[in-house]
Parts: structure tokens; C-alpha cells; sequence
């Protein structure tokens, strides 16, 4: 049957195998007539001449009472497919052109959705590579077990097709898809290009809370889509007109923005007005906004300093974080610390070092060490102005970025070093890129006036025993 199937030469002669012959039919026939029917429409229609049987529009065979019978075959009959048969029946369906409110390809949609544990990966990017529909890409990125893993061979087969597909999603599909490839740290220019594309020609019509999800995986990935030169300044524009509307997420959008080395100077003067910080300090989340302020505030003294505008009230100050990020504490166990700790302290001594030491803005460094113009690490208690900074517990005390540098002006012959131990998380996927908050960082620690040294876990995995290390 299969051969007969792919050896028809028309649309009626497939039609003809298929359902005059039942008995001879498999689920795995299928999808084989669908995806020769689309064959053959294709094929004529590209033939000059006179509409005949099968040729011009699609709808032509659709309405034949043969293919009804097809169709009805497969809806009768599709929960007891394989999932290679379902999967295969989709595609084609999608391939061949039919409408997705068909009664064939809603079948095929609810069958899948409910099979999606029990498909492999190459299933799952034909499933909504052939759909890419609001339905069912909400029902993938949705499920749990999709989001809490990593697939990366679908990502990438999505970024082929998304983009010209994009436009019909809704918001919210799009929202699921970004925080998926944030979660997941998957840096696909084409994909977040895609998202770029969506928010430039959508931006208006979303309220701040959608625009922060949007915008989110691009610091995360520290990404600057191709569109940046006319994105950035749309939501500067969009910001200044619903800044105060919530003002969490208008905080989040400037953090994204201030990672990627982008500062609305427009948007500052509203987020430092004593309007924006009155109605901030009056809402339940006024810590983590205090928290982003601070860091916000911080960035501006150390990036943008021809900014002339108000700047955070010193009283509102306060550290972004007061210990360990939580991602970091979730993986200590897959940390590469413990082994620099430990080498650490067999190479200069347990005082000779500080471990987890937070630096203002409130930044959680793995090592802290000083050391003197020959390179030598010095004990602490050689250093005594060491113990007294940097102030992490009054931020506002004083300037940030003086703090460091006065402390290392008045001890000429040393300089304070932050040992930074990168783990495979700090990274984009399978990339050597930083995320966006660990580059901030790692950009405010040097202008800070520390010398940063970065063991990457690339090399630290290449490390067998104590004595490499």
C-alpha cells in the first residue's frame, strides 16, 4: 500500500487506494496519502492550464466526498496511532494547508497536547513547527515539564519558523516563549530578534508588566537585538508615558536596559522624582524597588556620569544583595568554590582571603584578597584599612566609587582583588558570553577599582586534584 500510495500520479488516484481499500490501511499509511496529496496540489498547481482534477486552489480537494472519508478515517481512528503516525499526520495536515479549525487537524492538536510526556524531541519540534498556532505553543511552553527543561534542538528549529509566524501571536504566547528562553539561558539571535521585532511593532499596545517580559531575556543573555537603534528608543518613549503605572516593572524594564549599557535619561528624571519614590514607598513592594533603585543609583555614579538629573534619596539607599544569589545557592553543589576555597587555603592561608564578602551596590564576591605591587597576597591583618572596607553596611555613607579608590590611594603599594569563580550558570548556554547581571557586575567591580580575576569553569574542569588547583 505505501508504494502504491507514493507511486499515484494524481490527487484522485491516492484518494482511490486509501479508501477503497480499508482493510489494507495502517495508521502509518496516513500520513503518507497526506503528504503525497500535498505533493501532487503542489505539483499542479504549478502547471499552466485549465483547473482540472486536483489542480488550482487546495479547496477543490477538500470538498471531494474521498477526502472526507480520509479525514473521518483519521479522527476515528488517531488515539490509537503511534505517536510517529500522529505526529506525521500533522505535519502534513499543516503542510497540505488545512484551516487549523478543521475537525482533522483540532483532533490532531488534542491528541498531541495529551501525548506530549511520551514524545521525543524530534515529535515535539514537528508538533508545533506544523501548529505555531496561540493554542499550541501556549499548551507547550504551558506544560512543566517542557519548561523546566532544556530544548534546544526545538528552540532552534522554532527560530526558523517563529519569525515569519510571529505577527499572530498573542502577547501573552509571546511573554511564555521569552521566559522560556531566559529560564534557559538560550542565547538564539533569531529567536530574540524575533521578540525584538514583536515589541518594536507591538510596544504600544502592552502594558509595562508584558513589555518587562519581552525585554527580560535580552540583558539576560546580555543581547542587544539587531533593532536596538529603534527599540531602545520606543521604550524610552512608552516608559515615560506608564513609568508610574507599575512602577516594579518599570524598574525592571530600566534594570534590563542599564545591562545591555543603555541609560533613558528621559526615564531617570521620573523613577528619581520624589513623586515615583512617594508612590513606590507606599506599595507592598517597596523593598525590591528600594533594592533595584539602589542599584540603578549605583550604576549611574559609575556609568553614566554626565547624568545631571535628581538621583535617589541617600536615605532610601540600601544593598541589592545582602548575601549569595539564589541560583548560586541552588548549585553550590555543582559549584567549582568549593575547590578554589579549599586550594585557596593550602596556597596563602585561611587569612589571607575573605570568602562570600558582599561589596556595595550589593554585590556577592567569591574571593577577596589584597595584594602588593609584586603580587604578593597579603594577610589582613597587614591591611588594616581591609577590615574597615568596603562600608557594605552603609551604602550611603559615602560614594561608591570613591570609597574604593580613596582606600587604595592612601595604601599605594596594594590593591584589592575580587577571585571570581564563573560556573557553567554564569554563562549563556553553551556559549563563553556572561549573562547580563553577571557582566554588570563584573563591570561595576572594576570601575569600583578592584582587579578582577576570573577562573572560567571551562578551565577549573580541567583540573584533576588539590595540587592543580
Amino acid at each position: 500500500m505505501k508504494r502504491l500510495i507514493e507511486r499515484s500520479r494524481s490527487v484522485g488516484e491516492v484518494l482511490r487506494w486509501v479508501t477503497q481499500n480499508p482493510g489494507k490501511v495502517s495508521a502509518s499509511h496516513y500520513p503518507i496519502a497526506l503528504h503525497k496529496l500535498g505533493q501532487l496540489l503542489q505539483q499542479q498547481q504549478q502547471q499552466p492550464g485549465p483547473a482540472g482534477e486536483g489542480r488550482g486552489p487546495a479547496g477543490q480537494v477538500l470538498e471531494q466526498p474521498e477526502f472526507h472519508a480520509l479525514c473521518q478515517a483519521i479522527v476515528s481512528g488517531c488515539a490509537k496511532f503511534d505517536n510517529f503516525s500522529i505526529v506525521n499526520c500533522l505535519y502534513a495536515a499543516a503542510a497540505l494547508g488545512l484551516p487549523g479549525e478543521s475537525p482533522l487537524v483540532r483532533v490532531l492538536e488534542d491528541e498531541s497536547r495529551s501525548r506530549l510526556g511520551r514524545f521525543n524531541q524530534k515529535d515535539v519540534s514537528m508538533v508545533f513547527s506544523s501548529e505555531a498556532n496561540n493554542k499550541a505553543l501556549e499548551a507547550i511552553f504551558s506544560s512543566q515539564l517542557f519548561y523546566e527543561n532544556r530544548q534546544e534542538r526545538f528552540i532552534r528549529s522554532m527560530a526558523e519558523w517563529l519569525p515569519r509566524k510571529a505577527e499572530n501571536l498573542t502577547p501573552y504566547t509571546m511573554a511564555l516563549i521569552a521566559k522560556y528562553v531566559a529560564r534557559h539561558r538560550l542565547r538564539e539571535p533569531r529567536l530574540l530578534d524575533t521578540i525584538a521585532n514583536f515589541l518594536l511593532k507591538r510596544g504600544e499596545q502592552l502594558d509595562s508588566k508584558v513589555i518587562q517580559k519581552l525585554v527580560f531575556p535580552f540583558s539576560r543573555m546580555n543581547y542587544r537585538p539587531s533593532n536596538h537603534g529603534e527599540l531602545f528608543p520606543k521604550l524610552e518613549t512608552i516608559l515615560e508615558q506608564k513609568a508610574g503605572s507599575s512602577p516594579l516593572a518599570t524598574v525592571n524594564i530600566l534594570m534590563s536596559m542599564f545591562q545591555l549599557s543603555h541609560f533613558p535619561q528621559s526615564v531617570l528624571h521620573q523613577v528619581f522624582s520624589p513623586a515615583f519614590i512617594t508612590n513606590v514607598m507606599s506599595s507592598p513592594y517597596a523593598l525590591i524597588v528600594r533594592r533595584y533603585l539602589s542599584l540603578l543609583d549605583a550604576a549611574v555614579e559609575l556609568e553614566f556620569r554626565e547624568y545631571s538629573g535628581p538621583r535617589l534619596d541617600p536615605r532610601y539607599r540600601v544593598l541589592m544583595f545582602e548575601h549569595a544569589l539564589t541560583a548560586d545557592e541552588a548549585n553550590r553543589k555543582y559549584s567549582y568554590k568549593g575547590l578554589v576555597a579549599e586550594a585557596l587555603r593550602q596556597l596563602v592561608g585561611e587569612e589571607c582571603y575573605r570568602q562570600d564578602q558582599v561589596l556595595p551596590p550589593g554585590y556577592c564576591t567569591d574571593f577577596l584578597l589584597w595584594i602588593n605591587r609584586s603580587g604578593t597576597v597579603l594577610p589582613l591583618s597587614r591591611v588594616p584599612a581591609a577590615s574597615k572596607a568596603p562600608p557594605a553596611a552603609s551604602p550611603a555613607a559615602v560614594s561608591l566609587r570613591s570609597s574604593v579608590l580613596a582606600l587604595t590611594s592612601d595604601l599605594q603599594d596594594f590593591a584589592p582583588v575580587v577571585l571570581s569563580v564563573n560556573d557553567k550558570w554564569h554563562y549563556c548556554q553553551n556559549s563563553d558570553i556572561l549573562v547580563g547581571s553577571r557582566a554588570m557586575r563584573d563591570r561595576h567591580l572594576r570601575l569600583l577599582g578592584y582587579c578582577l580575576v576570573q577562573l572560567p569553569y571551562t578551565e577549573l574542569e580541567k583540573v584533576s586534584g588539590i595540587e592543580e588547583a
